[in-house]
C-alpha cells in the first residue's frame, strides 16, 4: 500500500488533516461604522477589592490596560454603587460591597420627593484603579457608566440588593427621576473633579430577572419589568442628563442576562425610550438569538455591545491549564461571530483574592485550580502585592492585543473569528485547536483584492510556568491568497497577514 508523503508526515507528527478556514470579507461587522471600539472588563467588583492598595492598582492597571506590557484593553465599565443602608451587613464576598456617594437621606411624604449630601470620599478604591488605567491608555480608553441598584432608600425593600420578593420592581414609583439625579451627578462630579467623561451610562443590569433579592449575600441588584419600568428610568435618566448640560453621554440598554431576554426587552421598550437607546447592551450568559439581536440593533440603527460575560467552564482535550483559556478563546470567538459587536467586555478580570487576614472582617475566597475552569483571567495576592496572571489571561491577550480599536471584525468559523486593519493593512485572525493532536489547515483569502507574502504567528498554550504565552513563531509565506499552518494541539494562535486589501 502506497502512502503520500504528505500522509506519512501528517501520521508521523501526530497531525490531523483538518481542512479550510475562508476568510469571507462580506460577513464584517457594520456596527459603529464597521469600527470596532475594543475589549475591556466591568469595575465591579475587584477595583473595590484592590484599590486600597497603590501598588496592586498599579500592576492591575499595567496587566489589564497597558498596550505594550499588558492586555491592552480599552473599555473600563465603571460601576456607581447605589449604596445599602449602613445597618447592613449580609454581603459576604470581599469584594462585592460597593459603596454609594448618597449620604443623609430625606423623604418629603407630603411631595413625595428625595433628597440627600454627597461623600465624595466614597469609592476610592475603584476609583483608584480607574484613574491609573485610565492613564495607560488616554487615546483609546472608553469609560461607562452602569448600576446595578439605586440608593438603599430609594427601594422598596429598603436594600440595594434588590426586592423583597424577586420578581418585583425595586425602584419606587415616585424614585424613578432621584435615581436618575443620582446618577447624572455622579458621572457630573467625575468629569469636574476627576476629568473622567463618561461615554455612555447604562441604568440597570439584568433586570429582567429573579436574581436581585433583599440580604442577598452577594451583591447589589435591582429588578426592573420589561416596558413601562425600563422605558421610564430610560426616560426620566435622559432627563436628568439634559438637565445638567450633558447630553453627549449616550444611554445603552438593557444589559440583560441573555441574549434572548435582550432581545425581546428591547422590543418592549416603548418608542420615546427606543429613541433616545443609541446602543443596545448585552450579556450572554444564555441565549441563542445572537444572529436576530444583531439583525435587530442593525434595523433600529443601533451599536451593539456584548457588554458582560465569564464562566467557569473548560475547553479542550486533556488540556490541563489551557482549558479555562480554551473555553475563553471560544466564548469570545463564538459571541464575535454571532453577534459581530463593537466591543467585547469580560466579567471581571479577577474574581479571586489571596489574604491570610480576609478584608472587612470577611474571608478570600484563594488561589484557584489552573487545571479546573474558574472566573477572571487573574488572581491578586495581597499578601505579596502581585497580580498572579493565569493561561487563560493569555488566552485573552490573543485578541485583546491584536484586534484594536478601529478594525473591522469579520465573522469566521466556530474556531476561528477575524479582524482587518485597513490603515495598516493587516488581516488579523484568531483560531483555536481544542483537539488533543496536532492540526494542519488551510486558511482561503480569496475574497480579498491583494494579499501580501508575510504571515506573522503568536500562540498561547502549555502552562504558565513552561509553556507559550503570546510567543512570537517564526513567520508563514503565503501562497497566492492563502497560507497553510499546523495548529498545535490545545493552542490560540493568531496569525497577522501583511499587506492586505479589502
Amino acid at each position: 500500500m502506497k502512502i503520500s508523503f504528505l500522509l506519512f508526515f501528517l501520521i508521523l507528527f501526530n497531525i490531523t488533516k483538518e481542512g479550510t478556514i475562508t476568510i469571507n470579507k462580506e460577513n464584517a461587522s457594520t456596527f459603529n461604522n464597521g469600527k470596532f471600539q475594543g475589549f475591556g472588563t466591568s469595575f465591579c467588583w475587584w477595583p473595590n477589592r484592590l484599590g486600597y492598595s497603590d501598588i496592586l492598582a498599579e500592576k492591575a492597571a499595567t496587566a489589564f490596560y497597558d498596550k505594550k506590557e499588558g492586555l491592552g484593553l480599552t473599555i473600563i465599565r465603571y460601576n456607581i454603587g447605589g449604596g445599602d443602608d449602613p445597618t447592613h451587613d449580609h454581603i459576604t464576598r470581599t469584594d462585592s460591597k460597593v459603596p454609594g456617594y448618597a449620604i443623609n437621606p430625606n423623604y418629603d411624604s407630603s411631595s413625595k420627593t428625595y433628597s440627600w449630601d454627597y461623600d465624595w470620599t466614597k469609592d476610592f478604591n475603584q476609583r483608584n484603579v480607574l484613574l491609573k488605567s485610565v492613564v495607560k491608555n488616554k487615546e483609546e480608553i472608553i469609560v461607562e457608566a452602569f448600576s446595578n441598584s439605586p440608593p438603599y432608600f430609594m427601594t422598596y425593600s429598603g436594600c440595594s440588593s434588590g426586592a423583597t420578593y424577586a420578581w418585583n420592581d425595586n425602584l419606587k414609583s415616585d424614585a424613578y427621576n432621584a435615581f436618575s439625579k443620582y446618577l447624572a451627578d455622579v458621572v457630573e462630579h467625575f468629569k469636574t473633579n476627576w476629568g473622567i467623561h463618561f461615554q455612555s451610562i447604562s441604568p440597570m443590569n439584568e433586570p429582567y430577572t429573579n436574581y436581585w433579592g433583599a440580604y442577598s449575600n452577594k451583591q447589589e441588584g435591582c429588578h426592573f419589568d420589561q416596558g413601562d419600568s425600563q422605558s421610564n428610568i430610560i426616560i426620566a435618566l435622559k432627563k436628568a442628563l439634559d438637565e445638567k448640560g450633558l447630553s453627549d453621554i449616550e444611554i445603552s440598554a438593557t444589559d440583560e442576562t441573555s441574549i434572548d431576554t435582550q432581545f425581546y426587552s428591547y422590543h418592549r421598550l416603548n418608542d420615546e425610550a427606543k429613541k433616545i437607546v443609541t446602543r443596545i447592551d448585552t450579556h450572554t450568559y444564555g441565549g441563542s438569538m445572537r444572529y436576530d439581536l444583531r439583525e435587530l440593533a442593525q434595523s433600529e440603527g443601533k451599536n451593539l455591545w456584548m457588554s458582560e460575560v465569564d464562566g467557569g467552564d473548560t475547553a479542550g482535550t486533556k488540556a490541563g491549564e489551557m482549558g479555562a483559556a480554551l473555553w475563553l478563546a471560544k466564548r469570545i470567538i463564538l459571541d464575535l461571530n454571532g453577534l459581530r459587536p463593537s466591543s467585547w467586555i469580560i466579567w471581571q478580570v479577577i474574581d479571586n483574592h489571596i489574604c491570610k487576614d480576609g478584608y472587612d472582617g470577611k474571608q478570600d475566597s484563594g488561589m484557584v485550580d489552573l487545571n479546573n475552569g474558574y472566573w477572571g483571567v487573574a488572581v491578586a495576592d495581597h499578601d505579596n502585592n502581585e497580580i498572579i496572571l493565569t493561561q487563560k489571561y493569555y488566552a485573552f491577550g490573543q485578541f485583546s492585543r491584536y484586534i484594536r480599536p478601529g478594525y473591522t471584525i469579520i465573522s469566521c468559523s466556530d474556531d476561528s473569528v477575524a479582524a482587518y486593519d485597513s490603515k495598516g493593512k493587516k488581516l488579523i485572525i484568531v483560531v483555536t485547536n481544542t483537539a488533543g493532536s496536532d492540526k494542519s489547515t488551510d486558511f482561503n483569502l480569496s475574497s480579498f483584492s491583494k494579499v501580501g507574502n508575510k504571515v506573522n504567528v503568536i500562540r498561547t498554550s502549555g502552562s504558565v510556568s513552561t509553556g507559550e504565552k503570546w510567543a512570537e513563531l517564526d513567520p508563514i509565506t503565503t501562497s497566492g491568497k492563502g497560507f497553510k499552518a499546523v495548529l498545535k494541539s490545545n493552542s490560540i494562535t493568531t496569525y497577522i497577514v501583511e499587506d492586505v486589501e479589502m
